[in-house]
């Protein structure tokens, strides 16, 4: 009679350990990865608002809303400026939000260089900085975003963010509530030609609007937010 072989007790404990090796290399990299990318998103956010703060302390005035910004007068690379009246605003025929990249750039307070042909261009790559998921960044005077809405300052993060990633710069940067504080859940897209909002239906049940828990499980991943000044 021929004498079956098979896997000694051994053998099997050193492939199940083999197995949770790869799993939770697998599971950790996944980990690091959100962390990265909470930490870009972060590290973008606050320096567009240091970069904001400090042209309004050297300038006495919004970048994109300075009116006296060209190259004959204080800022060299720069041919548009706003109507001066503290308010980032398509104004005039003038797209304030997006002429505030260049305020910005050619001032250097912010890296790159972004510029504008005309002073109502609409949002493109050579003027509007991204995220890192490839969407549109707005600086804008609106009211559009979770919780008691007050016209003031934000920074539109752009969507096409995954909610548990805008649940973790949340807590990571402010209180954790998506409708509380300085960082909230928006429905921004930034879809339209003039770079004007575009309200969107999209992102359904990201954060309850009663307490403003992030519903990080539910793996949305067409989502933004806004930084308050």
């Amino acid at each position: 009679m021929k004498k079956q072989s098979g896997f000694t007790l051994i053998e099997i404990a050193i492939v199940l350990v083999i197995i949770g090796l790869l799993l939770g290399g697998v599971l950790k990299g996944q980990e690091l990865i959100t962390s990265a990318r909470v930490r870009n998103l972060i590290s973008q956010q606050d320096g567009i608002k240091a970069a904001y703060f400090g042209f309004q302390d050297r300038f006495r005035a919004l970048p994109g809303d300075y009116a006296t910004a060209s190259a004959t007068q204080n800022i060299a690379n720069v041919l548009f400026g706003g109507d001066g009246n503290g308010q980032l605003l398509n104004s005039g025929g003038n797209n304030e939000q997006t002429i505030a990249w260049n305020h910005l750039t050619a001032a250097g307070f912010l890296n790159g260089s972004y510029t504008m042909a005309t002073a109502n261009q609409g949002v493109l790559d050579a003027n509007t900085p991204k995220n890192p998921y490839s969407t549109y960044l707005q600086l804008v005077f609106d009211n559009n975003y979770s919780g008691t809405a007050v016209i003031k300052h934000n920074l539109k993060s752009g969507n096409q963010i995954p909610v548990e990633i805008l649940a973790e710069v949340d807590r990571k940067s402010d209180d954790g509530n998506a409708i509380q504080g300085s960082f909230r859940f928006s429905r921004y897209t930034n879809a339209s030609a003039t770079g004007l909002p575009d309200v969107g239906a999209y992102a359904a049940g990201v954060c309850s609007d009663a307490t403003g828990q992030w519903h990080a499980t539910k793996s949305e991943t067409n989502c933004g937010a806004a930084s308050l000044f």
